[in-house]
C-alpha cells in the first residue's frame, strides 16, 4: 500500500492569514491537496501543528486522519517524521505540502510506476528544478525517522541520489504559496492549466 503524509503544520507568517483555509473554487486549499491523493493512495495522514483547531473540523468532515506535531517549529523534517510513524506499514509514502493545491493529475501514478520499477525516491522536476510531492520507499523510513534536529530530509535524498528518479512535471511542482504574490501566481497557473 502507498500512503501520503500531507504537511499542514506551519504558521503562514508570510501570508498573513491561515493559507490552507483560503478558498480556491469553493474549497479550502488543504481539501484540494487531499483530493489529489484520494482514491490514488491507500492511506492519508495530515500533520497539523500551529492552530490545529482551524483545520480539524475540515479534516473530520472529509474523514481524513490527522496528527498534531507539538514540535512543528522544528520544521518540515519533524512534521514528516510525525506523519511517517503513522504509515510505517506502507510500501512507500508521499511527502506532500499542504499548500500545493494543483498537483498534476497523472503525477502520483507516474511516481508510483517509477517506484515499482525500483526507485527509492521519486521527485517531480520542472525545468531542472526538483519539487514536491516526493515519494519515499519504505526502505528509507528508518533512516528518515533517525534524523536528528540539525539534519534534513534532503540529507537522506543526497545519500541515495543514485536511486532517485525524476518525473517531468509542469510548474505546479515548484510554485511557492507562502506570500500573497505567490498565491496570485498559483491562481493564475490553476486557471490556465486546471480549467476554470
Amino acid at each position: 500500500m502507498i500512503g501520503a503524509v500531507i504537511l499542514a503544520a506551519g504558521e503562514s507568517q508570510r501570508m498573513g492569514e491561515p493559507k490552507l483555509l483560503l478558498q480556491i473554487r469553493g474549497k479550502p486549499i488543504i481539501e484540494l491537496v487531499i483530493d489529489s491523493f484520494r482514491g490514488v493512495v491507500g492511506e492519508i495522514v495530515v500533520v497539523l501543528g500551529h492552530a490545529p483547531e482551524n483545520l480539524i473540523p475540515i479534516l473530520e468532515k472529509l474523514g481524513v486522519r490527522w496528527v498534531v506535531n507539538e514540535n512543528y517549529r522544528e520544521g518540515m523534517t519533524s512534521s514528516f517524521k510525525k506523519g511517517l510513524k503513522e504509515l510505517k506499514g506502507c510500501g512507500a509514502v508521499f511527502l506532500a505540502l499542504g499548500d500545493q493545491p494543483f498537483i498534476g493529475r497523472d503525477f502520483p501514478s507516474k511516481a508510483m510506476d517509477a517506484w515499482r520499477a525500483g526507485a527509492k525516491i521519486v521527485n517531480p522536476v520542472y525545468k531542472g528544478k526538483r519539487g514536491h510531492p516526493v515519494l519515499f520507499d519504505q526502505r528509507l523510513f528508518d533512516e528518515i525517522l533517525a534524523l536528528q534536529k540539525h539534519e534534513m530530509i534532503r540529507d537522506v535524498i543526497h545519500r541515495h541520489e543514485g536511486e532517485r528518479r525524476l518525473v517531468e512535471a509542469e510548474e505546479w511542482a515548484i510554485l511557492d504559496l507562502d506570500t500573497p504574490e505567490g498565491l496570485q501566481k498559483v491562481l493564475e497557473f490553476g486557471k490556465t492549466n486546471f480549467g476554470k
